[in-house]
Formats: C-alpha cells, sequence, structure tokens
C-alpha cells in the first residue's frame, strides 16, 4: 500500500517537475529582467551626470535627510518655524495692502459701476499700493517691460478695442485674425529662416511655446520611435519652463553643466548623456541667467547623428539675434567679444525654435510664436478629439479660446515697426548692453561679466573676496533699479530694453557706487542676500526658498 502511494507521488511529481521548473524559471526571468532594467537605467543615469555630479547628488541626498532628522529635534524645528513664518510674513505685508482704509472688493456691487467711478478707483488702487500705474517708466528694470513707445501703445489699443470680444478658436466667426495669426507666424518663419514645409502656431508666451515643443517631440517619439519613457537633456542654464514642462510631460530630464568661462553647455557631456531614451536636445540664444548662447551648430551635428530633436529656445533673443548681422553687431567688437554664431534654420539639425513677440517684438504681453521645421512635425503638437459629444473638437496649441485682441496687437505692432523699426531697435539696445558690459569689463575691477553675451543681456559676478554680487544688487535696488539675482554662481543681470537707454551712464555710475557700498560696508540684508543666502545655506535650503515662493504665490492671491 506504502510502495504504492510512493509511486503515485513519483508519478505526479514527474507530470508537475516541467511546470515547477517553468514557473521557477519565469520568476528567476522577472527577477533578472527587473535587476537589468533598472541596472540599465542606473547606468545611464550615471553616464549623463558623470561620477562626480552622481555622488554630489547622492552626498545632497543624504545632507537632506539628516538635517531633516535634526530639524525633526523640537527646540530646533521651533527655531526654524519661528523664522520662516517671520519671512513669510515679511512677504505678505510687502504684497497686500493692510489698513481699515484700505478699501477692498470681495463681492460683486449690487449695481453695476459707470466707466468714471472705474477709472477713478484704479487711480485710488495705484496711490493706496505706493505706486502709479506707469512707474516703469522710469526705465529702471531688468526686462520685464518691454516698451516700444507711446505711438505703439496707441497701435495696441486700437487694434486691442477692434477686435477686444475675437477668438481665433472661431475662425469663421472671425477670419481676420485667423489671417493675422497665419501671418504673425510666416513673418518669424522668415526672420528665422524657416524652410520651405516649416510652420508653427502662436501661444500666449514663451511657457507655452516651450512645453507645447515638448510635448510635439514626446507624442513623435511615442508615434515614431516607440518610446515610451522619453528623456530630454538640457543646460543648467536652460529656462526653468524645461523643468516645468517636463514635470507636467512625464518627461525626464538630464541637466548639463555649462563651461565657466564661455557659459555654453559642455558638449561632450551632451553626447554622452545621450541614450536610445532620448527625444530632444535643448539650446539657448540666448539664455536667460546670463544672456549667453549656446553652440547650436554643435549641438544640431548631436541631434542630427542620433535622429532626435533639436529646440533653440529664442525667446530672449526674440527681435534681436535675427537682427544683430544685419546691424554688425554679429561679428563682436574688435576685441573678439560678444560674437554671435549660427542658430536658426539654417543650421541642419534645428527642428524647433520658440520667439516671444512680446518681448522685443514688443507686441502685448501674452504673445509668443513656437516654430517648427515641418508641418509634419507641428501636427504632434495638435489636440485632436473626433468623438467628443459636443462635436470635433481640435486645438493648435494649450489653450481653447484665446484672446484674438492680442494676435491682432501683435500684427498691429510688427507691421508698424518693419524690418528697418526692428534693425534699429536691435542696433540701440545691443549697443547699450555691451557699454555696460564693457565698463564692467574695463572700469569696475571688482567685477566680471559672465562670457560674452552677443545680445542684450548682461550679467556680473565678483572677483573680489569681500564684495559679494547679491550685495551689489541689493544696493543697486536702494538706488531704484530691479535686477535679477542669480544663483551658480552668484551674479546679477540686467535685461536692456529701450528703457535702459537713456540711463546707461547712470546704471555704471550707481554700479560703482553700490561696489563700493557693499566692499566697505555691507549690510547683509537685503533681498538678493536673504533670498540666494538661504538657498545656499544647507542641503534644504532649495526647499526652504522653495517654501518661501508658494508663500509668496499664496499671497497673490490674497485679496
Amino acid at each position: 500500500m506504502a510502495s504504492t502511494s510512493l509511486s503515485a507521488a513519483q508519478s505526479s511529481l514527474r507530470r508537475y517537475l516541467p511546470l515547477i521548473i517553468t514557473l521557477d524559471n519565469a520568476k528567476s526571468g522577472l527577477f533578472y529582467y527587473v535587476v537589468i532594467i533598472y541596472v540599465i537605467k542606473a547606468h545611464r543615469h550615471l553616464r549623463a551626470r558623470g561620477i562626480t555630479a552622481s555622488a554630489r547628488e547622492l552626498y545632497t541626498w543624504i545632507s537632506q535627510h539628516v538635517i531633516r532628522l535634526i530639524l525633526r529635534v523640537p527646540s530646533t524645528r521651533q527655531k526654524v518655524a519661528a523664522q520662516m513664518d517671520k519671512a513669510k510674513l515679511d512677504i505678505e505685508n510687502r504684497l497686500v495692502p493692510k489698513g481699515e482704509n484700505v478699501k477692498r472688493h470681495l463681492t460683486l456691487p449690487s449695481e453695476g459701476k459707470n466707466l468714471e467711478w472705474i477709472i477713478q478707483e484704479m487711480d485710488t488702487m495705484d496711490t493706496e499700493l505706493g505706486g502709479s500705474g506707469d512707474s516703469w517708466k522710469q526705465g529702471k528694470l531688468s526686462g520685464a517691460v518691454y516698451h516700444g513707445g507711446d505711438e505703439l501703445t496707441k497701435i495696441i489699443v486700437a487694434a486691442y478695442s477692434r477686435y477686444c470680444v475675437s477668438n481665433p478658436l472661431h475662425p469663421e466667426v472671425f477670419p481676420a485674425i485667423r489671417k493675422m495669426e497665419a501671418e504673425i507666424v510666416a513673418m518669424c518663419l522668415k526672420m528665422y529662416h524657416g524652410p520651405s514645409g516649416s510652420g508653427g502656431t502662436m501661444t500666449s508666451g514663451g511657457t507655452e511655446s516651450i512645453i507645447m515643443a515638448l510635448k510635439t517631440y514626446r507624442d513623435w517619439a511615442r508615434s515614431v520611435k516607440g518610446i515610451k519613457e522619453p528623456e530630454i537633456i538640457v543646460s543648467t542654464t536652460a529656462h526653468a519652463a524645461f523643468d516645468k514642462g517636463a514635470a507636467y510631460l512625464g518627461l525626464k530630464i538630464h541637466t548639463i553643466a555649462i563651461d565657466p568661462y564661455t557659459r555654453q553647455v559642455n558638449v561632450k557631456h551632451v553626447k554622452r548623456a545621450i541614450n536610445p531614451n532620448t527625444i530632444l536636445l535643448v539650446g539657448s540664444c540666448v539664455n536667460f541667467p546670463d544672456g549667453n548662447q549656446d553652440d547650436i551648430e554643435a549641438l544640431a551635428l548631436l541631434a542630427k547623428k542620433n535622429k532626435i530633436g533639436l529646440h533653440v529656445d529664442c525667446c530672449l533673443g526674440s527681435f534681436i539675434v535675427p537682427f544683430l548681422e544685419a546691424a554688425g553687431l554679429s561679428k563682436g567688437n574688435s576685441n573678439g567679444r560678444y560674437r554671435l554664431t549660427p542658430f536658426d534654420f539654417t543650421v541642419d539639425g534645428v527642428t524647433s525654435i520658440s520667439c516671444d513677440t512680446h518681448k522685443y517684438g514688443f507686441a502685448p504681453k501674452g504673445t509668443s510664436v513656437i516654430m517648427y521645421r515641418t508641418t509634419e512635425l507641428r501636427r504632434f503638437q495638435y489636440y485632436v478629439n473626433p468623438s467628443w459629444s459636443g462635436g470635433v473638437y481640435a486645438s493648435p496649441s494649450l489653450s481653447g479660446s484665446r484672446p484674438g485682441a492680442l494676435i491682432a496687437g501683435c500684427w498691429a505692432v510688427m507691421q508698424h515697426m518693419g524690418t528697418e523699426g526692428y534693425l534699429s531697435s536691435c542696433r540701440e539696445i545691443v549697443t547699450a548692453a555691451r557699454t555696460i558690459a564693457d565698463a564692467i569689463t574695463d572700469d569696475i575691477p571688482e567685477l566680471y561679466v559672465l562670457g560674452d553675451p552677443p545680445a542684450s543681456v548682461v550679467a556680473f559676478g565678483s572677483k573680489h573676496p569681500n564684495v559679494d554680487p547679491l550685495e551689489v544688487g541689493d544696493g543697486m535696488s536702494r538706488r531704484g533699479w530691479h535686477l535679477n539675482g542669480l544663483s551658480q554662481p552668484k551674479s546679477v543681470h540686467i535685461a536692456c530694453t529701450r528703457l535702459t537707454l537713456p540711463l546707461v551712464d547712470q546704471f555704471i555710475a550707481d554700479l560703482k557706487d553700490s561696489v563700493r557700498e557693499a566692499k566697505v560696508a555691507p549690510s547683509g540684508k537685503g533681498s538678493m542676500v536673504a533670498v540666494y543666502g538661504l538657498g545656499n545655506s544647507s542641503a534644504v535650503g532649495p526647499e526652504m526658498v522653495g517654501q518661501l515662493a508658494s508663500t509668496f504665490l499664496d499671497a497673490l492671491y490674497k485679496a
């Protein structure tokens, strides 16, 4: 009986043993597959960042966790919370008017107000907030307001008034708006030497243009190359909109260091970071932090060799860089500084370009153009839903309804300025920027210019051990200037505009005084020093700055 049972067990074992082995092999195979996938990802990550940068990231990660543990100690947590609360309160007090005498409009009025009342109330608000609607006309600011003159303002207002209810979502209702948008794109393509078959669309600004480009390449790579985990490669000086777009769209982003002297992205490191999941390289002409230009030709060779996209961010270069050659400024000065190298569609391998018409094009705020080498590539930007219950829905960009009045204003400004107008504007603005850069190089030994900026932006850092450039920036703030504080390295920049032109000599004089003051009697209490000092204070410094930035955004909506 026992022998029979044993034989039956052996027979069952022989029957099911292949299945057991197969399941065991499957488990092992799955385990090894997962391990291999993560090894490949780790290898690509390490290859893209290098050993030093990867070790630095690991050190930062460990430091953050250690500091967070320390911050859990009740006494430390209370001290940090008290300091952060004070900083948050300071932000709110600067932005939100206080007092019982401040008139607030928190509910709809029972009866509508007339135009005279509305204008008077706007005047009151300007007075209460300690400024005026046109305080920017003093000109002491970096970028922000790209004012083309009072005549252009009249033209924009007239165009807006004529088309204030228009919406390009309904081209059959507003055919003139459709025509103007198409012509704006065509004129920009002509400026950037778009080849036959190129195309583009308008957007609400540089950030949307960049996000639309990322969406386009993501969908293109998914459809054409079957890439499901897309990655893009940018430099540390690329605009934050690329990080923002990557966060929105689920893209992995590799950030490559720049050369500290040329301020261009390290092309060798870009090459090392490219892998089978790479869909896009990014170059700037010019970048926001220091106004320098990446080596677009070298990036284009890489993009073409690897059959991937290359986007050139010309949002800030906009209507400056296309006119530098005609203005006689593209080859730089006699010392070989400030030279512009090829950057547009004449460079084989460049597949898309973003250009802000609302910057040096002087169009009303809220207008930009994204351009593609081919209309076939542009199609991946579109959103089309043919089966929606409300009918066929098709949209070229992020927005559905769009303000046609802004398109009309942009078209009107471009018609008024013309080639000669933009050429003159480019020559004057770039000459002002280079005058400031030369003055820093030749007459202010404590400072240095970052790289060789070819266009309208100049950034300066300090080469004197006792001069903090952010302290200099705070000194300029006390003299009425609104400049931009930067990090990596600590520096300050000015984006010159038409408003800067009559104030170049004053800027240089104020800068010299601010340097002298920063060297002799630094206060250490200004906004730039406080914010960027906090960001560099510890491994969690950027996180704290992020909390303050969120507080700032919250305060914007506090009535």
